[in-house]
């Protein structure tokens, strides 16, 4: 399912893999580490549907758009757009801690 896209996934920094799914949740595009990885794609649009379903503000203004998952080596940011789902898995670089 991998193949160039006008997504420019590929060129993301560090990145190991992707996942391009529809709203329901099949895999549309894939590559890297996550290339066919339904499992991996279902289990983060559980995540999102959840996340969706919390109300932040009381009037409801604000809306879900991005999720991270961070492990100690990688972590996966998904992100809505166009009704498609982006997941992409990148190595975890922790920034060093700024001291004042």
């Amino acid at each position: 399912m991998s193949g160039p896209g006008p997504h420019n996934l590929d060129k993301v920094p560090n990145q190991e893999g992707y996942l391009i799914l529809n709203d329901s949740g099949a895999v549309m595009a894939s590559s890297g580490d996550l290339e066919n990885d339904e499992a991996t794609a279902a289990i983060i649009m559980k995540m999102i549907r959840l996340a969706s379903k919390v109300n932040i503000t009381p009037d409801n203004s604000q809306s879900f758009k991005r999720l991270s998952v961070i492990f100690d080596d990688f972590l996966y940011i998904a992100t809505i757009s166009s009704d498609k789902v982006y997941i992409s898995k990148r190595k975890n670089i922790p920034k060093e801690p700024v001291m004042a």
